[in-house]
C-alpha cells in the first residue's frame, strides 16, 4: 500500500508532462495517495502491534520512507501555496509590466491569458513580495542583453526572442517534474545614466503558482548580478 501511496504521487507530474493524464487528475492522485499512505501507516502500527513476529525492520522502513514520500510531497506544496499570494504573474513593474510579444503566439491556447492579472494581482504582490521591484545597472544595453541572454541559459531556459534595440528577451522555462511551461520576459530601459531592468514571469496554467514565479525573478537577478561581475 505504501508504494502505491508513491506512486500515485511520485508518477503525476511525469504523466501530466507528456499529456497521459489532465491536472484535474494530478489533484486526483494527491488525494488518494495521501490517503492510501495513512491507511498503510495504520496497518503498519497494527502490525507492529499484532503481528511483530511478520514484521522485518527493512520492510517497515521501506513502507515509511515511500509513505513519507507520499504524505510529504502533497503536503508540502499545500503549505507552500498557503504561504504566498494565490497569483501567477509576477513582475517588477506593478505599473507598466513588460509585455510578451515573440511568446505570445506559443500561449495562445494557455489557460492564462498574456494580458497581465490586473491591479488585484498587484495588490497581492506588494504584501506577497515587497522586494521585487526594478533594478537599476549602469552597464550599457547592449551589454545587458548580452548577460540576460546568458543568465537565462545558465538556468536552462529556452530562448523565444531578443531584440537588442529594443532591450527585450523573452524565454520560456519548463519546470522539471510537472512539465509546467512558465514565460519570462525582462526589458531593458536607457534612462541616459543608467539602465532599468525589469523581470515579469508568468504562468500559463494555475490560478496559484506556489511561489515560483518569484522564485525564478530571484534566481535570474542572482544569475545576472553573478555575471555582470565578472
Amino acid at each position: 500500500m505504501s508504494l502505491i501511496a508513491f506512486l500515485l504521487v511520485v508518477l503525476t507530474g511525469p504523466l501530466y508532462k507528456y499529456d497521459i493524464i489532465e491536472l484535474s487528475t494530478v489533484f486526483t492522485g494527491f488525494k488518494y495517495g495521501i490517503f492510501t499512505a495513512v491507511a498503510a501507516l495504520v496497518l503498519l502500527a497494527l502490525q507492529i502491534i499484532f503481528k511483530r513476529n511478520t514484521l522485518t525492520l527493512a520492510s517497515a522502513a521501506i513502507a515509511v520512507a515511500l509513505s513519507a514520500v507520499a504524505l510529504g510531497l502533497p503536503l508540502s506544496m499545500l503549505s507552500k501555496g498557503k504561504s504566498v499570494p494565490p497569483i501567477h504573474d509576477i513582475s517588477t513593474d506593478l505599473i507598466n509590466p513588460p509585455e510578451f510579444v515573440a511568446i505570445a503566439p506559443l500561449r495562445a491556447d494557455a489557460p492564462n491569458p498574456i494580458a497581465y492579472a490586473g491591479e488585484a494581482a498587484a495588490a497581492q504582490q506588494r504584501q506577497g513580495y515587497p522586494e521585487l521591484k526594478t533594478l537599476s545597472y549602469l552597464q550599457s544595453k547592449a551589454e545587458l542583453v548580452n548577460a540576460v541572454e546568458q543568465a537565462a541559459t545558465n538556468l536552462g531556459w529556452e530562448l523565444a526572442n531578443t531584440d537588442t534595440s529594443e532591450g527585450v528577451v523573452e524565454a520560456t522555462d519548463t519546470t522539471m517534474w510537472f512539465g509546467f511551461e512558465d514565460d519570462v520576459v525582462v526589458r531593458i530601459t536607457d534612462t541616459g545614466n543608467k539602465r532599468l531592468v525589469d523581470i515579469r514571469s508568468k504562468s500559463r496554467v494555475g490560478g496559484s503558482d506556489l511561489g515560483k514565479n518569484a522564485e525564478r525573478i530571484h534566481g535570474f537577478i542572482k544569475e545576472l548580478d553573478s555575471i555582470l561581475v565578472k
